[in-house]
């Protein structure tokens, strides 16, 4: 990494520090040293985004097309219904933006070609065109953004979910659509309220906004083919193919490629050697994935992961799953022989999975009786680590921000209302009008009204009081820029999930229900605003006009919530025991769901007083609190006594502690996998070939994505709906059918060896 000469100024970085300091990777002075003469090329002083992002604008190209209105609306649509629709699967496949980023390109310049050119009422105020001219970058960013509100996922369905079909109680369609709509625009108001912190600064480049970008230039630049090589267009389409086609086997033919687990091979009686060779059901040693979901799926991808983020990743990975996990389990911790070494189920103190509908009385609350007679619950070792890191992640998150970055958000905010230092991407924008921040107050207020009215008039079925929903909301806004920090520069979020159902759990103890709204409304509408956030910036770094992506933002996430929530709706009314089939050949074992499910029950059925509090068993796990809190500031007391420790400044100690928060669903091949695939290309081809890495390094990563989703979506509307299937050894997905056994002596689990 080049080190500047001297400090490189920036909103969120003051004039006596350096963008490494923070672990962003800087251009060299050379490069940025014009920063002030705008004759002069300008860039952006973060070396990726210097690399990737144009520092030009068209002010000419149309955006607001009937073109982008068509294929917007039509690519939301389509991939909200796909990634409801695959998210109930045992493999969820996640079909990202990026496949209709790359569709609607033929059938733009199709509409574009075949489209009248004439002009209606023209020469009045109401003139307009079918088509203005050739298909624009522009319009294809905001298709793009309508299409990213369907690429992920609408949370709140997981409470529909775990109600109609887990704890089987009455929820209705429009109860459930007010949940939706409202947590999924509920966060846009806060969005707006940080943008001058979280969009503007340079500081803030957000690196998975840069595959979108790179891609967005390989689509729409014509470039000449470098001698001996191929242009960026040509790679795509390359490595699209062999991602489409390659797809066929980790997918379809040779389902092992997701997971090998190859000591299971040679030891296939040892559930010992099973428990650690697993990388589905144990702690995945040597255990390597083969195939681009299994490494995308849970933390993104590697390619779009700065080497400092990824780094952190591994770290806190090792420590937690090749550490602390073996650590307690093989000294017994918490009877932790007597369950799976990993595993999300809840347990009695026997071994044996807990019958948790027999605990649930007649008005959907805690039988206190019948939950003294079935004993107390208990989880796997990991599980209960999972639940301290996240603790710890959460306290460090805070922690660091204020160390490391206290002193800039509150020299941004003195001088939000004044003249400030603009980076050239913010001084092309600021051409452009504006949204006004009361537009967002706006949004604010009117869903946290609607919220509270629906919790209190469907109270029956929501079960969430009106103080919840304040409650809710004033963690989801006082945590959306320490969190927002961490992810603009790492790319990794950290989760309220765990704290939101500690607090509420807590608080009001025997409601299922209140737990996962709480949950949902303090956690999502945080999630929601990141999302609207890096959706702006990405209009920031292609120049599209702020008025316009706010209506595109909205119009999409509404259009969104409508389509996810009809396709659950109607997967959970057709399916027959869909999430609950006990048979090896069922796909629709909806592993996200079954997670939140057993959350519900360990913070609102039981609580966590009964669970981590002083009537539980895992009480000392609250001190992860306290060592979240402290890590961060050893790590800042240590880069303030080695300022010339470069390496000091590279430890970003929310990402280490919270790196296994996606663990469970996400499993131990999922993250050796990614972490592999982040070396590489974040540290070996980025620093040894800096060329080859500037020019496919993201290209690369949007082929990846779109290849496996359109052969996902081929595989299964060609041979699932149709029940074909390969039965032989190479679909077996991980060999390890002991990992999942206990190793305590006497006890006894079905399909498992007694120890004696």
């Amino acid at each position: 990494m080049e080190e500047p000469k001297d400090e490189i100024s920036a909103p969120l970085i003051s004039k006596d520090e350096k963008f490494e300091d923070y672990g962003i990777p800087s251009t060299s002075q050379s490069e940025v040293n014009e920063l002030h003469e705008p004759e002069e090329e300008e860039n952006s002083p973060v070396k990726q985004v210097a690399l990737t992002v144009l520092t030009t604008d068209d002010h000419s190209l149309p955006v607001l097309t009937f073109r982008m209105w068509v294929l917007g609306t039509i690519s939301c649509i389509l991939l909200s219904f796909l990634n409801q629709f695959f998210w109930y699967r045992t493999e969820p496949l996640s079909i990202t933006a990026i496949s209709a980023q790359i569709a609607v390109v033929p059938l733009g310049q199709l509409m574009a070609a075949k489209i009248t050119d004439r002009v209606f009422f023209k020469g009045t105020r109401w003139e307009f065109t079918l088509n203005p001219g050739p298909f624009n970058v522009k319009e294809h960013v905001l298709i793009t953004i309508f299409a990213n509100s369907g690429a992920g996922t609408v949370y709140a369905i997981h409470v529909v979910t775990v109600v109609k079909v887990f704890y089987k109680k009455h929820i209705s369609f429009f109860v459930s659509l007010i949940v939706v709509l409202t947590t999924q625009v509920l966060g846009f108001g806060w969005a707006g309220i940080f943008r001058r912190y979280l969009v503007e600064p340079a500081a803030m480049w957000w690196p998975a906004n840069l595959v979108q970008v790179s891609l967005f230039r390989a689509l729409h630049e014509k470039e000449e083919r470098p001698k001996g090589g191929v242009t960026r267009t040509q790679f795509f389409l390359i490595a699209f193919i062999c991602s489409f086609a390659y797809y066929v086997f980790p997918g379809y033919l040779f389902e092992m490629l997701t997971s090998l687990s190859w000591i299971c091979w040679v030891f296939p009686q040892s559930v010992l050697a099973q428990q650690v060779g697993s990388g589905l059901y144990g702690l995945g040693v040597g255990a390597l994935g083969f195939d681009w979901s299994t490494i995308s799926s849970y933390l993104g991808s590697p390619l779009a992961s700065p080497w400092f983020a990824t780094a952190n990743v591994a770290a806190g990975f090792i420590l937690v799953m090749y550490v602390l996990t073996p650590l307690c389990y093989w000294l017994d911790v918490y009877k932790a022989k007597t369950f799976p070494i990993f595993s999300d189920d809840l347990f009695t103190s026997t071994g044996q999975v807990y019958n948790i509908s027999s605990i649930i009385d007649s008005n959907f609350h805690l039988d206190i009786a019948a939950y003294e007679r079935e004993g107390p619950l208990y989880i796997s070792t990991f599980f209960a680590m999972t639940y301290g890191v996240g603790f710890a992640a959460l306290t460090a998150t805070v922690v660091h921000v204020l160390l490391f970055h206290g002193r800039e958000i509150w020299a941004q905010s003195k001088s939000s209302f004044q003249q400030k230092t603009m980076d050239i991407h913010t001084r092309l924008m600021s051409k452009y009008r504006q949204v006004p921040e009361w537009w967002f107050w706006c949004i604010l207020v009117a869903n946290i009204a609607a919220t509270i009215f629906a919790c209190e008039y469907y109270n029956d079925q929501l079960q969430l009081p009106w103080w919840g929903v304040i409650l809710a909301c004033t963690i989801a806004i006082f945590f959306t820029l320490p969190i927002g920090i961490i992810t603009a520069i790492t790319n990794q979020t950290p989760g309220l999930n765990i704290i939101t159902e500690y607090i509420i759990g807590y608080i009001y103890p025997g409601y299922p229900v209140a737990n996962m709204c709480f949950k949902v409304y303090g956690y999502i509408s945080m999630t929601q605003a990141i999302t609207f956030l890096q959706d702006f910036k990405l209009g920031h770094y292609m120049k599209i006009p702020p008025r316009t992506m706010f209506m595109a933002q909205i119009v999409g996430t509404l259009i969104a919530s409508f389509v996810y929530l009809g396709t659950a709706w109607w997967l959970m009314e057709t399916i027959p025991d869909i999430c609950e089939s006990t048979s090896s050949s069922s796909v629709w074992t909806c592993p996200t769901d079954t997670v939140f499910y057993d959350a519900s029950v360990i913070w609102g059925l039981i609580g966590p007083r009964r669970i981590f509090g002083d009537e539980g068993t895992y009480g000392a796990v609250n001190w992860f609190f306290l060592v979240g809190a402290i890590a961060p500031l050893l790590v800042w007391l240590a880069h303030k006594a080695f300022p010339n420790q470069e390496w000091i400044g590279l430890i970003n100690m929310p990402v280490l502690i919270g790196a296994t928060g996606m663990m469970p669903p996400a499993t131990a091949v999922n993250y050796t996998t990614w972490i592999i695939v982040g070396f590489l290309s974040g540290f070996v081809v980025y620093r040894y070939r800096p060329d080859l890495w500037k020019r496919h390094n993201y290209v690369l990563s949007g082929a990846l994505d779109a290849g496996l989703a359109f052969m996902g979506v081929l595989l299964y509307f060609c041979l699932g709906l149709e029940d074909v299937s390969v039965n032989w050894w190479g679909n077996d997905l991980d060999g390890c059918p002991y990992a999942t056994c206990p190793t305590a002596k006497g006890v006894v689990v079905e399909g498992c060896p007694v120890i004696s």
